[in-house]
Order: structure tokens, then sequence, then C-alpha cells
């Protein structure tokens, strides 16, 4: 009787041993331990906390009720259409003017930038004194120089609006021209120099070399400012107050409306409805950034 020899039975191979973790990399998680508590607890709950209590259906068919929220929609889709679109070219332009080395842009630079470094409450409130239609120093020059009384600035709905369009521009102007001015001087200076001696206008030079250069950054910028435009309540709610007749309201001041009326889940709903629009801008963004 034949007999079948089978192999000896080979141990199968031993996976990769665990590496022990070295005390520098202990030591960077016991570092990151406390950013990450604070992320969880003042970040990531608060967002959670708000979606749960913005959960409920009758919530928002009671913000759409309220025809407030439609005329503050539309408020928020101007600002995004007019102001950062003109803030964006202007913010180009200039930064092509303040990346000429001379010394008295240089200084001027300095008085261009305080708008944005100056924090927000004192200089939009001064505006807003300004404006007083009694006794704000644009209404008296008006008087002395015409003998005529000045306009109520901010008691005109599309007025206050486009003032709190102007001011937003003016406040932010500075920080968006520092990253344009970075990105001119990313480019290479021998391209401008061989357009210049091929005869190249200034035109040229711009839409040849300045803007092929500063494309990718100049959309960047232009999403990055949307996203954080669509949470900006400052221009509005200090220069206006959501004024007059609620009819200035943007979705960032709306959902302040309502918690001053004591009304969370319709603050918090307000809120949320404003995320299909941050989404996308986040995705193409991260998009973009990743090209």
């Amino acid at each position: 009787m034949s007999t079948i020899v089978l192999p000896d039975a080979q141990p199968l191979p031993a996976g990769p041993a665990k590496k022990a973790r070295s005390p520098w990399q202990k030591w960077g998680l016991i570092m990151l331990a406390p950013y990450i508590v604070l992320f969880l607890v003042f970040a990531l709950f608060p967002v959670g906390y708000g979606l749960w209590l913005a959960r409920h259906p009758a919530s928002y068919e009671q913000l759409f009720d309220d025809p407030i929220f439609f005329r503050s929609a539309f408020n928020t889709l101007a600002f995004l259409v007019i102001a950062i679109n003109v803030k964006m070219v202007i913010a180009l332009f200039l930064s092509g003017f303040f990346v000429q080395a001379r010394t008295w842009i240089k200084w001027l630079s300095l008085v261009f930038i305080l708008p944005w470094a100056v924090p927000s409450i004192p200089t939009i409130l001064s505006i807003r004194f300004m404006l007083n239609p009694e006794w704000g120093i644009i209404n008296s020059l008006i008087f002395r120089y015409t003998g005529l009384d000045g306009p109520n600035w901010l008691n005109d709905p599309i007025l206050a609006l486009a003032l709190a369009m102007v001011v937003h521009i003016w406040k932010s102007l500075p920080f968006w021209t520092l990253i344009l001015i970075a990105g001119r001087l990313a480019i290479p200076a021998e391209h401008y120099e061989a357009a210049s001696v091929d005869g190249a206008t200034r035109w040229q030079t711009f839409r040849y070399i300045t803007w092929p250069s500063m494309r990718t950054l100049y959309l960047t910028c232009l999403i990055l400012s949307m996203i954080w435009t669509l949470g900006d309540f400052n221009s509005v709610y200090l220069l206006t107050g959501g004024g007059p007749a609620d009819l200035t309201h943007v979705l960032a001041t709306l959902g302040i409306r309502y918690l001053r009326l004591d009304m969370v889940n319709l603050s918090l709903a307000a809120i949320v409805v404003a995320m299909p629009a941050v989404v996308p801008l986040m995705y193409f963004m991260m998009k973009r950034l990743s090209k």
C-alpha cells in the first residue's frame, strides 16, 4: 500500500513588528493633546450642538415664513457678488501700485494698512458717527459749504447697504492687497525685463505675464473672501444694526437679531441655511489648492 508524503507545513510569515513610539513622538502627542481638546470643546462640539438644535423642520418653516429672511438672503448675495468682486479687483491693481520700489510709496503703504490693522468696533462706529444726519461731520461740512441739509445716510435701505459694502471693502482691502503683492513679488523679474525689451505695453505685460502667474492665487483669495464674508457681521451690524426696519440684515446679522428676540431655534436655522453655500466654496478652494 503506497503512502502519500505531505510536505512539511511551513510557518506563516510573521507580520511586521509594531515599532514602539520614540520619546519625541510621545512628547509630540502630549503637546498636541491640549489643542485637540480645545478643538473638540470649542469648535466641534458647538457646531454639532448647533446642528442638533436646528434639526427641527418647524424652525425652517417658521424661518421661511419671515419676509426678513428672504431680504437678508438677497442682501447676502448682493454682498458676495458686488462687494467682494469690487474689493478683489481693486486689490489686484493696488498690488501693482504698492509693489513699486519707491520711498514715498512705502510710507503710503503704512497708512493704507491701518484700516485693516485697527479693530473693527472703533473704526466702524466712528464712521457711523460721521454719517449721523444731525451732528455728523459729513452733513456738517455739507451744510457749511452749501447751506443744504445732508441726507439721512442710514435711513435709506439701499444707500445703507451700499455704505456697508464700502466699509467692508475699506476695512479688508489692505489684507488682500498684501496677499496679492506677495504673489506679484514671486513672479521672476526676468519675465518683465524680456517684455520690456520686446516693447510690450503695460496692459500686455499684465495680460500675458502678471495675470497668468497670479490667476490661481487671485481665484483662491476670491473664494476664501466669500467664505469669510458669509460669516462676517461687523460691517453691517456695527454700521446699520440691520436697519432701517431690518432691511439691511445679512444672514450673519439675522442670526443675532433672532438671538436678541430669544428665538434660538430661528437663529441657528438662519446660520444653517448658509451652509449649502459655504460647503461648495470650501470644496472648490481645497480642490484648487491641491493642484
